[in-house]
């Protein structure tokens, strides 16, 4: 008995590195302010206004590695919502949302995506209104 320890110890302490975990990995994105043109009134064509956007990502990887090319990057996210709102207005934080989680799953290892969108200057009395939304990419499985 004592020896099938030791070669179990040996075995464990040759080894270089621990073997690749399955499961998910969580990206996010939080409390990035813009200013955007949204919203359906005239005044919100003319001025743009503050949202901040939370986006939250259940992302599958492979093995870990020290290789940006490996993980979805939350650069190319805050990038490509700064090119989103760049486009031009957009009537409602609902379009905004549903753009954004597009965006995400443009990446396929991106299964889940939580996009809040929120305006910050509407109501003199509210910190905040808008909208969460959450999608699970097309053909991929839900993971939490």
């Amino acid at each position: 008995m004592a020896r099938r320890g030791k070669a179990r110890a040996r075995s464990r302490a040759g080894s270089k590195a621990p073997p690749a975990l399955a499961g998910v990995n969580r990206v996010f994105v939080h409390n990035l302010v813009l200013p955007c043109f949204i919203g359906i009134h005239p005044h919100e064509r003319e001025l743009a206004q503050r949202v901040r956007l939370n986006v939250d990502l259940t992302v599958a990887e492979g093995g870990a590695t020290d290789d940006i090319a490996a993980v979805v990057s939350y650069e190319e996210i805050v990038f490509g919502i700064k090119r989103i709102i760049g486009e031009g207005h957009i009537n409602l934080v609902e379009t905004l949302a549903e753009r954004v989680a597009g965006l995400c799953f443009a990446d396929p290892r991106v299964h889940l995506a939580r996009v809040q969108v929120e305006k910050l200057d509407v109501f003199p009395d509210a910190e905040s209104v808008g909208v969460m939304i959450e999608r699970t990419a097309p053909g991929r499985s839900r993971r939490r």
